[in-house]
């Protein structure tokens, strides 16, 4: 309805772009116009809607030498799929036999994509696969629910398909999740337990170091939630009349924490635009056709996240259950463990990361390692340079240390 209502504006910012960028338009140039042209963009931005991006990554550099990369499904699930980004490395000098790396995406309102940087980091040393997770609002009811114990069986089942020793990285939201599907796979011998488990920026104890979302989440009952940010789909949508909670309302969320930062960048972009300032204006876009990307989640899988990880704490507290089971964190022994934060996180705060160490107590020591980047908030800890010249190095580093599971 708000799209709606804000079409007509749209349409007409639309049609004075037009008319100011037209050759023989008087004012064309002048400041005037220029700046008519940038408030229009400006609008035009901030109120589109932005489907799913790409993530773009054909090419990447390994031992000086260009390499094609291809992306494949090699397995679909209703709500998600495992993607793989296929290297051409026949053209190299040598035969490469690089780690498996599994990333864990976020299903927090964002998609995949939103770990490009993190993606394109550990593609020259690693064969690197991804959960593709799907928008809710395009999946019909009759394709059933979704919730937190179908999100850690899916993990397991990516697992897997994949096969023995490989190497897991879960960032930001799916830690709890990644870390009980270890439990239980560790627990039942299966050898398709992660070799190395790397947690980054992670909600693994939210009662630690608590952020503004983490006293969102316990300012009000579980039934607040569910009354008040859980909606239909609505028409034409594939899912239409599948409950779920909005990406809008949670991309609303993330920019409310930081919203003179938002107004200033776009503040920013208007200026660029006037001044015809190319590179200014690329970077902003780049960043907020991402950032503004989002996708609705199902409601029984935000409120079951809600209610187990940030309201009654169930994994530190050792109460977390999967079909009836209990996730006994005590089971790891054999995976070796990595826990990642940003000095400035203020999504998860310090310690809410690293307390994994103090949870998988029958990890050995020489298998545990922790580390904090300095400078860097949420984001940075997945992408940007801190990440791909400080933090990278030491997961790869990591990885290469315990092979293969129980090294």
């Amino acid at each position: 309805m708000n799209r709606a209502a804000i079409k007509p504006s749209r349409s007409a910012a639309h049609m004075t772009q037009m008319m100011v960028h037209n050759p023989l338009y008087d004012m064309a140039h002048a400041l005037a116009g220029r700046a008519t042209a940038a408030a229009g963009d400006v609008l035009q931005g901030i109120t589109r809607r932005y489907g799913k991006p790409s993530f773009g990554l054909d090419e990447i550099t390994i031992d000086g030498a260009p390499v094609k990369v291809t992306e494949q499904i090699v397995y679909r699930k209703t709500f998600g799929q495992l993607k793989y980004f296929s290297r051409d490395t026949s053209a190299l000098n040598r035969r490469r036999a690089d780690p498996r790396v599994l990333i864990v995406a976020p299903l927090s309102g964002h998609y995949a994509t939103l770990l490009r940087g993190t993606v394109a980091a550990m593609l020259p040393e690693h064969e690197v696969f991804i959960t593709d997770w799907r928008d809710a609002r395009n999946v019909p009811v009759s394709e059933g629910s979704f919730d937190l114990e179908d999100y850690i069986e899916y993990v397991m089942e990516f697992l897997r398909v994949l096969g023995p020793n490989t190497h897991v990285i879960a960032v930001c939201q799916p830690g709890p999740a990644v870390l009980a599907a270890t439990a239980l796979m560790s627990e039942d011998g299966d050898a398709a337990a992660p070799a190395t488990l790397t947690i980054m920026g992670s909600p693994i104890d939210p009662r630690l170091s608590p952020t503004v979302p983490n006293d969102l989440a316990t300012s009000k009952p579980i039934e607040w939630f569910r009354n008040n940010v859980v909606m239909r789909v609505p028409a034409p949508h594939a899912g239409f009349m599948r409950s779920v909670y909005p990406g809008f309302l949670q991309l609303t969320g993330f920019m409310t924490m930081n919203l003179d930062r938002h107004i200033d960048a776009h503040k920013k972009l208007y200026e660029g635009l006037i001044a015809g300032d190319g590179d200014s204006i690329d970077g902003h876009r780049k960043f907020y056709d991402e950032y503004l990307s989002v996708m609705d989640l199902t409601s029984e899988y935000y409120l079951q996240t809600l209610e187990v990880v940030f309201q009654r704490f169930d994994l530190p507290n050792g109460t977390m259950m999967y079909r009836g089971r209990r996730v006994d964190l005590t089971k790891i022994t054999k995976t070796a463990l990595f826990t990642v934060e940003g000095e400035k996180d203020d999504i998860s705060g310090i310690g809410q990361t690293q307390a994994a160490h103090d949870l998988c107590i029958n990890i050995p020591s020489n298998k545990q390692m922790d580390y904090i980047q300095d400078g860097v908030g949420h984001y940075g800890v997945f992408n940007g340079g801190r990440w791909r010249t400080e933090i990278q190095p030491r997961i790869r580093d990591f990885i290469r240390s315990f092979p293969v599971l129980g090294a």
